[in-house]
């Protein structure tokens, strides 16, 4: 799904209690390097390597890996893509969402010690496995609020936390596209707030969105739902007067 010249954005497919479930990593480049926002879960290489084919992007141009928060579809890509390619990708991610990156802490939302006796039975053996197994990644750089990277047209960093302490989104200035993360989602070609189930602070992560609103957008991507085209702007307000009223 092409949303602009050097912009891509991903379908990665996995199954997951008997549901076909669809990511969404943006793959950006210009001519010097390529970044990957979001990376899937473990097991997703090849796909990950096939759309950066089939986007006319060598592999070898990927420099950098930006990672949106902590959380297991996230993240669990990035072991595999940092040994395919030699370890000669540097990683980013917020300072609060750090530690549980690394393994430092276990990571917030599958940490089967906080879960329930009835939590952990309701859980298939290999997504209870996969939990118990979550990956390490080291971060090398540090994100911060309003941090411009100077790669691939400029990407300004928009702190947008609630759905994890971290949650950051990514501002992509030459094609004015939002990659929302999981700070938005859409379903049906419409844009949501996050979503309460998978969201630590519901009230925190709404008021993250007010920022969006400094932006000129054209594009929003979501990690779960894809690509919205259009003015943002009517959609986050709508939201912000339903869940903040």
């Amino acid at each position: 799904m092409k949303v602009a010249s050097g912009v891509e954005v991903i379908e990665l497919k996995i199954e997951a209690l008997g549901n076909q479930i669809v990511l969404n990593p943006t793959l950006v480049w210009d001519n010097k390097m390529s970044i990957l926002i979001d990376t899937g879960v473990s097991g997703q290489l090849n796909q990950i390597k096939e759309a950066i084919a089939k986007a006319d992007v060598r592999f070898d141009t990927l420099k950098a890996i930006i990672l949106t928060h902590q959380d297991i579809d996230h993240i669990g890509g990035v072991p595999e893509l940092l040994k395919e390619s030699n370890n000669q990708i540097t990683v980013y991610a917020h300072e609060d969402d750090k530690p549980y990156i690394e393994g430092d802490l276990p990571l917030i939302k599958t940490d089967t010690s906080r879960m329930s006796k009835e939590e952990l039975a309701s859980l298939p053996k290999e997504v209870k496995h996969l939990y118990d197994n979550s990956p390490k990644v080291k971060v090398d750089e540090l994100l911060e609020n309003r941090q411009n990277l100077p790669y691939c047209g400029g990407i300004e960093v928009i702190y947008t936390p609630g759905h994890s302490p971290g949650h950051i989104s990514l501002y992509l200035k030459h094609s004015k596209t939002l990659v929302a993360g999981d700070a938005m989602v859409i379903i049906n070609n419409r844009l949501y707030g996050p979503v309460k189930q998978t969201t630590l602070d519901i009230k925190t992560a709404t008021e993250s969105l007010k920022k969006f609103l400094d932006y000129d957008i054209d594009t929003v991507i979501c990690y779960h739902g894809g690509i919205f085209r259009g003015d943002p702007r009517p959609h986050i307000l709508k939201i912000l007067n339903e869940q903040l009223a």
